[in-house]
């Protein structure tokens, strides 16, 4: 340990942060080009190649080009991900006031064989169909 020294240790580490640093930036252009809809083939073929050839000035240059949008389109992605999981959510968990939720058609079941308006072999066939 006497033959490197601290401060090499941290320039060393320094240096291994901001280049994985920039290879997720180069995977998030890259990725960016090909979900961007906007640009047609050829755009898309010339940043690509432009990415790869030169690949710290093309970076460079895209996020300075198109970097707002890249951000724009990110958002967009995120609020219509956002979106659907609700719907999901929505649609999974059911009606939950007075609505046609499967908890609230059994009680519905329950109360009409209380009531005597059903017999219980009904209410143990409905009851299957609510479940099935």
């Amino acid at each position: 340990m006497d033959d490197y020294p601290l401060l090499d240790l941290f320039w060393t580490m320094l240096w291994f942060f901001l280049w994985i640093m920039w290879l997720f930036l180069l995977f998030k252009v890259i990725s960016d080009i090909f979900r961007d809809h906007s640009l047609n083939g050829w755009a898309k073929a010339g940043w690509l190649i432009f990415c790869i050839l030169l690949p710290y000035l093309g970076v460079l240059v895209y996020v300075i080009a198109r970097g707002k949008g890249m951000g724009e389109r990110d958002v967009k992605r995120a609020k219509e991900s956002e979106a659907a999981l609700q719907d999901y959510i929505r649609k999974t968990a059911g009606p939950q006031e007075g609505g046609g939720g499967a908890a609230h058609e059994l009680a519905r079941l329950a109360e009409l064989k209380d009531k005597g308006a059903i017999t219980p072999e009904e209410f143990e066939k409905a009851k299957a169909k609510v479940l099935a």
